[in-house]
């Protein structure tokens, strides 16, 4: 049997608290116990990247990430950059207006990696934006396209910038 524990997470800005195993992995807690499906479980080894969600802003693989190991620290995943009004956020629409998600099942964590990599260098090179997402797998074929989302969405956020 489990021995289930209550643990207090906060996703999205939304505290929760839940009662499970502490060794269950964040992306089951996220899919299964708060109906957040953004991010996908793919390989479930830090091989694909569909499972990439933000913790404390850093890029984290919610497959592999135990919930023990997350209580306390602030999740954000790519539902939760959309704003209170459901206006998408800049990296969204330039994905959205760049058709870079063909099948969409790789797009959340890119999105998510792409959120973290911006907050750190808000001009990046195209190779600084292609060594962020060489853990990033895409079966479509959509890496042109994904590399001129992430150029275009760094644009739109510096010209946002105050």
């Amino acid at each position: 049997m489990l021995s289930e524990m209550p643990i207090t997470l906060t996703v999205n800005g939304l505290v929760h608290t839940l009662k499970l195993d502490p060794a269950t992995p964040l992306i089951y807690v996220l899919r299964n116990d708060l109906s957040l499906f953004g991010a996908k479980l793919g390989c479930g080894l830090e091989q694909c990247g569909a499972c990439v969600v933000l913790a404390e802003g850093e890029p984290i693989y919610a497959c592999t990430a135990r919930l023990e190991d997350m209580a306390g620290k602030e999740i954000e995943t790519v539902e939760g950059l959309t704003n209170e009004h459901g206006h998408l956020h800049p990296i969204q629409e330039a994905f959205i207006k760049l058709n870079a998600a063909q099948c969409g099942y790789c797009t959340a964590g890119i999105i998510m990696r792409t959120r973290a990599l911006l907050k750190e260098h808000p001009h990046p090179s195209r190779t600084e934006i292609c060594n962020a997402l060489d853990n990033h797998l895409c079966r479509c074929g959509a890496h042109p396209r994904i590399i001129h989302a992430v150029e275009r969405a760094a644009v739109k956020l510096n010209d946002q910038a105050p």
